[in-house]
């Protein structure tokens, strides 16, 4: 009996992603565990493994090479020796859950807010391109009134321009996110198409913005304390960075200070019960934030060897998606790159970040005397709906002050 190959679901936010291509060809013989297919999800491309065997079967009308496709949509078949292949049909969208319905879970239970962003997402918006989505808020226009003409009923931009010319389409209702003005270079230039980490970055720095009431708070601190513990561990089998320091530090005092280890929701404050850091990674793709969990259980050196590990995997384009989910609160640190302070911001659903500037050499004053010493600056960004200024000050004191003698602490 034929077996259907559909997109998984590769984190706990993603309704949607891209296809990338095959790992077999059609009419091969497919063993399960073996890699079938590339899919692209909101951060990172992964292999994905077949769970069953048979003859790979990919239908005509099969997504193509960088398609939008949905979680649970059928991509192909695998079929036992000599059997005919089944009607091929995408799978439909699933309903979303009505004003007067509470969302559920599969299992029939009511969702949590967190559950509850993926049960009730728009799935008619899902299946609209890009540029479609784009050009729908420019025009004010309600993607559910278009109907679509590309492959699947993928809405495009032609559709929504000819939905508005044709008087189908309908205003997006006024309680809905505000039409932004596109931007228009005025000068000769050329333009560099976006990569899909680039994008995901600004639709994510924008809607943080938008869904947040970011502050930033600036100090500096005596970091002679911090560099004279790092040189103690050098030598070791893995030396922690500062960052491995500040983030266990961090971690540690996040209990003390529930809030920043949180998100706003239109129910209320959500408080996160794990402590998982996500580390900020610059590369060549763009920018990253894999995540290491309940950071606040492990030891320095446990820390130190996991960060060192994600690092090296998101440089070399190895990250999957589990390795990028569940942060709680995130670090960012421009130090080695000669920035003394910054304003970090929030990575939702998140309600704090951590900036980490460089160790600068400069006269200090010590029991009323200036002598040369060592200064680091800390920026936190917080969310202030989730928290106000003085608790969130409390909180970045306590840590400078930490830093200043982590030996006691760690």
């Amino acid at each position: 009996m034929a077996t259907e190959i559909v997109v998984p679901r590769l984190g706990w936010s993603m309704d949607e992603g891209t296809f990338v291509e095959w790992l077999k060809a059609d009419g091969e013989m497919v063993s399960a565990g073996e890699m079938l297919f590339v899919l692209e999800g909101e951060k990172a491309a992964q292999e994905v493994e077949s769970f069953d065997s048979g003859i790979l079967c990919i239908p005509a009308a099969a997504p193509q090479a960088g398609d939008t496709v949905l979680v649970s949509q059928v991509l192909g078949f695998l079929l036992e020796e000599g059997e005919e292949p089944p009607e091929y049909k995408p799978a439909a969208p699933s309903v979303p859950a009505t004003a007067d319905e509470p969302a559920v879970t599969q299992s029939g239970e009511v969702a949590s807010p967190v559950e509850r962003v993926r049960v009730t997402g728009d799935t008619r918006r899902n299946i609209a391109s890009p540029r479609a989505r784009r050009r729908a808020r420019e025009l004010g226009v309600d993607l559910k009134s278009i109907t679509g003409t590309g492959k699947n009923g993928r809405i495009r931009e032609v559709d929504v321009e000819k939905g508005v010319a044709g008087g189908v389409a309908q205003s997006v209702p006024a309680s809905s996110t505000p039409v932004l003005p596109r931007v228009v270079p005025t000068q000769p230039g050329k333009l560099r198409p976006l990569s899909g980490i680039r994008r995901i970055t600004a639709q994510r720095m924008l809607a943080s913005v938008q869904l947040t009431v970011p502050v930033t708070l600036h100090t500096k601190l005596n970091a002679q304390g911090l560099a004279a513990y790092r040189d103690s561990l050098k030598g070791s089998a893995t030396t922690p960075s500062y960052n491995d320091i500040i983030m266990k530090l961090a971690a540690d005092l996040l209990r003390e200070c529930p809030e920043l280890n949180a998100c706003w929701t239109e129910d209320g404050i959500y408080l996160y019960d794990q402590i998982n850091i996500a580390l900020a990674v610059n590369t060549d793709g763009g920018l990253l934030a894999p995540v290491i969990h309940q950071v606040d259980k492990l030891l320095l050196d446990d820390v130190a060897e996991y960060s060192s590990e994600l690092i090296e995997d998101a440089r070399a384009g190895r990250l999957s998606e589990d390795q990028l989910s569940g942060g709680t609160f995130t670090i960012s640190s421009l130090g080695t790159l000669g920035v003394d302070h910054f304003t970090p911001v929030i990575n939702l659903p998140q309600a704090g970040i951590l900036g980490i500037g460089r160790i600068v050499q400069e006269p200090v004053v010590e029991n009323g005397q200036v002598v040369a010493g060592s200064t680091m600056s800390l920026s936190l960004t917080f969310d202030h709906q989730v928290l106000d200024g003085a608790p969130a000050a409390r909180w970045l004191q306590q840590l400078s002050d930490r830093l200043t003698r982590p030996s006691e602490y760690l």
